[in-house]
């Protein structure tokens, strides 16, 4: 083959004989890509506010939040990595995120109390969506993206009582 064969190639459905049927693949697959959609608009949303909270809380807020999106940077990559070994095509731009996601991105600047409610608000949206896709990968017994999953709602539920937290 040659180079610029090679260059012209293009991510396609893989076929695939791991034991998961190829439906209950592309199921899990469109939730992973539900999953990896919401946690990236809750990444840019924890980023941006990590960036511009301001107020007597200021350290610990900016410290955390810095934890919580640079752990979400690597559930990204992870969740997208899932959805290729899955066999499928993974979603990455920006209009898909926004159009798959079921969290509103924020486009001004609130005042950090509500920065925070919606932090909590975000991080429940994932934990409920995760929980569900791992469901569907049990059904399917594809315990791989169970434990992922499992993983996940756990990181966000931690989340939430860490931002919860902040503001009782």
């Amino acid at each position: 083959m040659s180079d610029s064969a090679v260059l012209k190639s293009t991510a396609t459905e893989s076929e695939l004989h791991n034991g998961v049927d190829r439906d209950d693949r592309q199921e899990l697959s469109q939730h992973l890509s539900a999953a990896l959609s919401d946690t990236y608009i809750l990444y840019v949303k924890t980023q941006a506010f990590h960036w511009n909270i301001v107020g007597p809380m200021f350290y610990s807020v900016h410290k955390l939040t810095e934890e919580q999106y640079e752990d979400m940077a690597k559930a990204i990559d992870t969740l997208a990595e899932r959805i290729r070994a899955l066999g499928f095509v993974a979603p990455g731009s920006s209009k898909q995120f926004s159009e798959m996601s079921s969290i509103e991105e924020e486009t001004g600047v609130p005042n950090a109390e509500d920065m925070i409610k919606q932090l909590v608000e975000g991080n429940e949206i994932c934990a409920r969506k995760l929980r569900k896709a791992a469901e569907v990968a049990d059904e399917a017994r594809d315990i791989r993206t169970a434990d992922l999953l499992t993983e996940r709602v756990g990181q966000h539920e931690e989340n939430v009582w860490m931002l919860g937290s902040l503001i009782k």
